[in-house]
């Protein structure tokens, strides 16, 4: 049995522990419950509206990491954290892409504001880190430039 298989069996054995015992539910661990709605918004001002916000602010508190040029845009890695106390909900959104959301995260009370992940790219766009934190929407923003398009390009 390889390394990594037996390390996949030691999380998974660890993590049915954890729910038999009550100390993690399903939502601790996944992704935000899914707002259509927000995924189907083809805009950020669309998306903070159908999340329950009505404006966003730039902040620098804020920043989203991922390459200056993805040769692939299928699977381009993208990661945000946040510095802004209280965080609760972070989201990665593509400007370009058919649907401007391409994840969004709840992050529980009292755990680090960082989540990395890949995400699809049609072309190059402006990529856009959502969080809110303390009742408000903040952002911040990256270029990243796809040489070869991942949403059917």
């Amino acid at each position: 049995m390889n390394q990594n298989r037996r390390d996949m069996l030691r999380i998974s054995a660890v993590l049915g522990m954890a729910f038999t015992a009550g100390l993690l539910k399903a939502s601790d661990v996944f992704a935000a419950d899914w707002n259509q709605t927000a995924f189907d918004a083809k805009s950020i001002d669309d998306v903070v509206k159908a999340l329950g916000g009505d404006k966003f602010a730039v902040s620098g508190d804020v920043a989203i990491t991922g390459p200056d040029i993805a040769e692939n845009g299928a699977v381009v890695p993208v990661s945000v954290s946040s510095k802004v106390p209280n965080t609760e909900y972070m989201a990665i959104l593509v400007e370009k892409n058919p649907s401007a959301m391409s994840a969004g995260f709840n992050i529980p009370a009292g755990t680090e504001a960082v989540i990395s992940t890949r995400v699809k790219m049609g072309a190059t766009s402006n990529v856009h880190a959502l969080v809110k934190a303390d009742g408000k929407w903040l952002v911040a923003s990256k270029e990243i430039k796809v040489t070869l398009g991942g949403c059917g390009g």
